[in-house]
């Protein structure tokens, strides 16, 4: 994965010292997040994944955005589904949101097609 970030070493190193000096909070939070994607509700895998792009996209959090497009991908969504899921964003968080973000996904996607 550290292939997709330029600065992966560093969010690495970030999570290697969270996990080593806070690892009962770290656990928590990643237990919390397994249960709220999988059991929270009734959507389907794939919902979940491009709602988590479109999130991604207004917090604007590059990482994130990178993250929940290959999540997604690896779900089964398709290339036109992410994408739309990110000019979804536009109306109501703001279009710069949605071109950064849609800049992100075309370089995830030109990365996966190498």
């Amino acid at each position: 994965m550290d292939d997709y970030f330029e600065n992966y070493d560093v969010i690495k190193k970030n999570l290697k010292y969270l996990t080593d000096n806070h690892g009962e909070i770290y656990d928590a939070y990643d237990k919390f997040g397994k249960l709220v994607h999988e059991k929270g509700g009734p959507l389907d895998e794939k919902t979940r994944w491009l709602i988590k792009v479109a999130l991604s996209a207004d917090c604007q959090n590059e990482y994130s955005i990178r993250t929940h497009i290959l999540k997604a991908l690896k779900c089964g969504c398709t290339k036109e589904e992410i994408e739309h899921s990110i000019l979804l964003v536009a109306p109501t968080c703001g279009f710069p949101k949605m071109m950064r973000s849609l800049l992100i996904f075309r370089q995830v996607m030109e990365t996966q097609n190498k």
